[in-house]
């Protein structure tokens, strides 16, 4: 990867002067939270959207942020222009600062803000046309009760134990369920799928992160005419299935299909999940030209 500017609490360095102390919280503990947000013909795309979920996750995990929403904003848009990109995948990082080998995070300070700015494609061209194969991990998402799914942590342990499950057993993602054997998400993506012409996702209350590109297709969906319903489900459901496709920023709308062996159907992109993807790439560039 050639060098890149990185935007560090204010300043843009070259991408070898990019540092965080070895005390910061983050990089001892994962005590800090991100956001992946793409950015489409140079805007920022559902800007809002995510920026107000970085807040609630700040507030939740207590970190104050020392820049305002505008603020980052810009910073992310300084970060974009100083690379030279009109389409890029945004890695927004909060970390909790400077403290001590404890883990008390009252003696933490200069809480980290850092923007990287990269061109991304997390799958081939090939997988969008042809579809993904998914594996069940053994690995469960983290409970409610524990950390709310629903906060952006930097600590990505529970997503990476069961990532490395899909690459152990050949796949690309792993589908992830929670402690009552509800389907949940994928590792980094969140699950929609398609029975008899209705779509469902499962509900924020099934431990998922409440995924920005999700609400986004589920927005499309309403303009399309079908119906969408967040429901709890099974991997049966997910078995039985007409179609399957995941959703997320740095993927954006990838199909499924296969899930443990299992063919979804016939084992190609369904009508409904090609339809909504079409419908997805107009949405994005409508939202870049406004």
């Amino acid at each position: 990867m050639s060098s890149i500017k990185i935007y560090m609490n204010g300043k843009l360095v070259d991408q070898q002067d990019a540092k965080v102390s070895v005390f910061d919280h983050g990089f001892l503990y994962g005590d800090g939270v991100f956001e992946g947000i793409r950015v489409y013909n140079g805007k920022i795309f559902r800007e809002r959207e995510h920026i107000d979920r970085l807040w609630d996750s700040c507030k939740t995990v207590d970190i104050k942020m020392p820049m305002t929403k505008e603020e980052v904003a810009a910073a992310i848009y300084q970060t974009v222009e100083a690379n030279g990109f009109t389409d890029a995948y945004i890695r927004l990082v909060v970390t909790r600062g400077e403290g001590t080998l404890g883990l008390d995070a009252h003696l933490c300070h200069d809480p980290q803000v850092i923007v990287i700015a990269q061109a991304l494609s997390l799958y081939s061209a090939d997988f969008y046309e042809k579809g993904i194969k998914i594996v069940t991990a053994s690995t469960i998402r983290n409970p409610s009760d524990s950390l709310s799914p629903r906060v952006k942590s930097l600590n990505y342990l529970n997503n990476i134990m069961a990532k490395i499950e899909a690459r152990v057993a050949g796949c690309e993602e792993a589908l992830m369920l929670n402690h009552k054997g509800d389907v949940c998400e994928c590792t980094g993506d969140n699950i929609f799928i398609v029975k008899k012409g209705k779509l469902m996702t499962p509900p924020i209350d099934a431990c998922i992160l409440e995924g920005v590109t999700r609400n986004v297709v589920i927005e499309i969906c309403k303009e399309l005419g079908y119906e969408c319903q967040e429901a709890a489900f099974t991997r049966h459901d997910v078995y039985t299935a007409d179609e399957c496709f995941l959703t997320g920023s740095a993927a954006e709308l990838i199909p499924v299909v296969e899930v443990d062996g299992r063919a979804i159907a016939d084992g190609k992109p369904g009508t409904i999940t090609k339809t909504i993807l079409s419908a997805f790439g107009d949405f994005v560039k409508k939202d870049a030209l406004r």
